[in-house]
């Protein structure tokens, strides 16, 4: 096997075996959210899935970046990790998640952490703008525990099993 082909995924073995031959990244999740019920059921969803990367919560767009770059309560490090995966809600407080995604995939040290939409948004205009603003992954909120706790699973399954992600400085 040639060294281009010697990580790739064997034709006939099943995903879920490979997956779980794989360690879980300890990277961080972040989830920025307004609606506290939609927090504490992704959070639900993510242990349900048996993730166990670290995960943190912010309700609002300054609030996120003031957390992606370590100000206010968020200027210890330890309190405020580089995230290995940014889940984001379009519609917040003080800075929507549009404005937050155009100034993250601006800035030359936050560009390369993944953002993965995460919204009640349908509207093919959003879809659109946002990948043209540098959205990683664009995904519809499932109505139902189940199908979050399943979204979550197969989110962080790819994110942090499959994909390979620059290390964040």
């Amino acid at each position: 096997m040639s060294a281009d082909t010697a990580d790739l995924l064997p034709l006939d073995e099943p995903l879920d075996s490979v997956l779980t031959e794989s360690p879980i990244s300890p990277m961080a999740v972040l989830l920025a959210d307004d609606d506290e019920d939609d927090r504490l059921l992704t959070a639900d969803a993510l242990i349900e899935s048996r993730i166990i990367n670290k995960f943190y919560c912010v309700a609002d767009g300054e609030e996120l970046m003031d957390f992606l770059y370590h100000r206010g309560k968020y200027t210890p490090p330890a309190e405020s990790p580089r995230p290995g995966l940014l889940l984001l809600d379009l519609n917040m407080p003080k800075k929507d998640g549009r404005e937050v995604l155009r100034d993250i995939k601006s800035d030359p040290q936050l560009r390369s952490v993944p953002v993965v939409i995460l919204t009640t948004s349908q509207a093919e205009e959003d879809i659109d703008r946002l990948y043209e603003l540098g959205a990683n992954s664009y995904i519809a909120k499932p109505v139902s525990f189940e199908g979050l706790a399943r979204v979550m699973r197969a989110l962080t399954q790819y994110w942090f099993q499959i994909v390979k992600l620059p290390q964040g400085k």
